[in-house]
C-alpha cells in the first residue's frame, strides 16, 4: 500500500511556474532597478494589449485595484455602489475605504452571478435620496456574467459599469475579450497564485482612458506626481532660469502605496506568454470534470458553462449534502484524509458581522440556495486528468456510487 505521504496532495488552486519565470525574476535581482523600473511599463502595455484595452494600470493587488477603480470614479461618502453578495470580501470593502455604501445584489441560484432580474430588484432598493455611483459586475469561477444584458440596464440609469474581473483573466462573453471595457468603465484583475496567472500578488486595472489611467499611476504611488504641466507650487518647482528643479514632486490628492515591483512584474511578463496555455489547460481539466462526475448525478452536479468562453478559474460542483446525509464539512474532511484540498467560494459578504452591523441581517435566497450547495474541488495547471478522476473517484465513494 502507498504511503499516505507519497499521494500527490490536490490543492483546490496553485500557481504554475517554468525555469524562465524563475530565470526572469532573478535577471531583475541582478540587475538595477528592484522597483519603480521598466518592467512596470513593459508589463502595463503587454497586459493591455493581450486583454485589447487602451490602458493597464498594474498595482500592488487585486484588492487595491479595485480599491483605484473606486477612486478613479470619485465614489465617496454619500454614494453608493451595487455589488453581488456572491463574491470575495474585497470588492465590496473598496467601496468602504472611499466612504461609499454597499447594496448587496442577490444573484442566480444556478450561477453565482448577477444577471439582469437581480440587478433591477438592487435598484429598486437603493432609495429615493441614494446616488448609485457604480455597479459592481463578478466574473465568478471564470464564467462571465451576461455584460450586455447588465449594460442595458446600467446605461439607462446612467451609471458606469466596474468588472471584478479578478477571476476570468482569458474569458471572453458577446465577441469581446474580458477586460477590453467595451461594456464598462473598469475592469480589475488579480495575479495571487491561484488565478490565471500569477505574480506572487498583484493587480491590474484596465480601461480605455488615458488621461483617467494617468490619475491612477499618480493614486497609486501616494498621490505623487513630476510633471510639470500640473505643478502648482511654481516658486519651489522652478529654478530660477524657469527650468524645472530636478528633485521636485507635489501630492494634489491624496494617494496610496500600491505599485508593484519590478520582480512582480518580470514574472508577471511571463506567466502572461502562457495565458492562453493556462486557460485551454483548465477547460480541458473541466471537460474530464464533466464526463467523470456524470454518474454522480443527480447528488453532485458541476457547474456549466452557460454563456461566452469561460476561463474555469474554478471548478464549482453543487451537492445536495440533506440527501447524501453527510455535510459539507464531512465531505470536505474526507477528501482531505484522500489528499485532495477543496474550498467554499465564497461565504456571502452581506451575512459578515462587518456588513449586517452596517446594514442589518435580510435575505437574498438565490445566494442562500447557491453558497448551501456550492463545493470547489482542485483546477490548475499543475493537474492532468488522471488527477481529475481520481478526484471523481473519491466523490464516488462519498456518495456511495463506487
Amino acid at each position: 500500500i502507498m504511503s499516505q505521504s507519497l499521494v500527490k496532495f490536490l490543492s483546490y488552486g496553485k500557481h504554475s511556474l517554468d525555469e524562465d519565470d524563475i530565470a526572469a525574476v532573478i535577471e531583475v535581482l541582478e540587475g538595477n532597478w528592484l522597483t519603480t523600473g521598466p518592467n512596470i511599463e513593459k508589463f502595463e502595455k503587454a497586459f493591455a494589449a493581450k486583454v485589447n484595452a487602451k490602458e493597464a494600470v498594474v498595482c500592488s493587488s487585486g484588492s487595491a485595484a479595485l480599491h483605484l477603480a473606486m477612486l478613479g470614479l470619485q465614489c465617496g461618502p454619500g454614494d453608493a455602489v451595487i455589488v453581488p453578495t456572491q463574491t470575495f470580501l474585497a470588492t465590496a470593502d473598496a467601496c468602504r475605504y472611499v466612504g461609499a455604501e454597499v447594496i448587496f445584489s442577490d444573484v442566480d441560484p444556478k450561477t453565482g452571478l448577477m444577471s439582469p432580474k437581480q440587478l433591477e430588484a438592487a435598484l429598486l432598493h437603493r432609495g429615493k435620496k441614494v446616488n448609485v455611483k457604480a455597479i459592481c459586475v463578478v466574473h465568478l469561477a471564470g464564467q462571465c456574467a451576461d455584460l450586455r444584458a447588465l449594460y442595458a440596464i446600467a446605461d439607462r440609469e446612467g451609471i458606469p459599469i466596474i468588472e471584478d474581473a479578478c477571476h476570468a483573466l482569458g474569458a471572453k462573453v458577446h465577441e469581446t475579450t474580458i477586460g477590453d471595457c467595451h461594456f464598462s468603465k473598469m475592469a480589475t484583475f488579480s495575479f495571487h497564485p491561484v488565478k490565471a496567472i500569477c505574480m506572487g500578488e498583484g493587480g491590474a486595472v484596465t480601461l480605455n482612458d488615458p488621461t483617467m489611467a494617468n490619475r491612477l499611476r499618480t493614486l497609486r504611488s501616494h498621490g505623487m506626481n513630476r510633471g510639470e504641466t500640473v505643478f502648482q507650487n511654481t516658486d519651489l518647482a522652478f529654478a530660477a532660469d524657469g527650468a524645472q528643479n530636478p528633485w521636485y514632486y507635489e501630492m494634489s490628492e491624496l494617494g496610496f502605496n500600491f505599485r508593484a515591483t519590478d520582480m512582480q512584474c518580470a514574472l508577471g511578463l511571463q506567466q502572461l506568454k502562457k495565458l492562453d496555455y493556462f486557460v485551454e489547460k483548465r477547460r480541458a481539466l473541466m471537460k474530464q470534470y464533466s464526463s467523470s462526475l456524470k454518474s454522480l448525478a443527480p447528488l453532485l452536479k458541476l457547474q456549466k458553462e452557460r454563456i461566452g468562453y469561460s476561463a474555469w478559474h474554478l471548478a464549482v460542483v453543487h451537492i445536495d449534502f440533506k440527501s447524501l446525509g453527510v455535510s459539507r464539512s464531512e465531505v470536505m474532511k474526507k477528501l482531505q484524509e484522500d489528499g485532495v484540498g477543496t474550498q467554499v467560494h465564497y461565504i456571502p459578504v452581506h451575512l459578515q458581522p462587518y456588513y449586517m452591523n452596517r446594514y442589518g441581517k435580510f435575505s437574498l435566497p438565490g445566494v442562500e440556495t447557491y453558497y448551501a450547495s456550492c463545493l470547489s474541488l482542485p483546477l490548475h495547471a499543475q493537474m492532468n486528468l488522471e488527477d481529475v478522476d481520481r478526484v471523481a473517484r473519491l466523490l464516488g465513494k462519498i456518495c456511495g456510487v463506487i
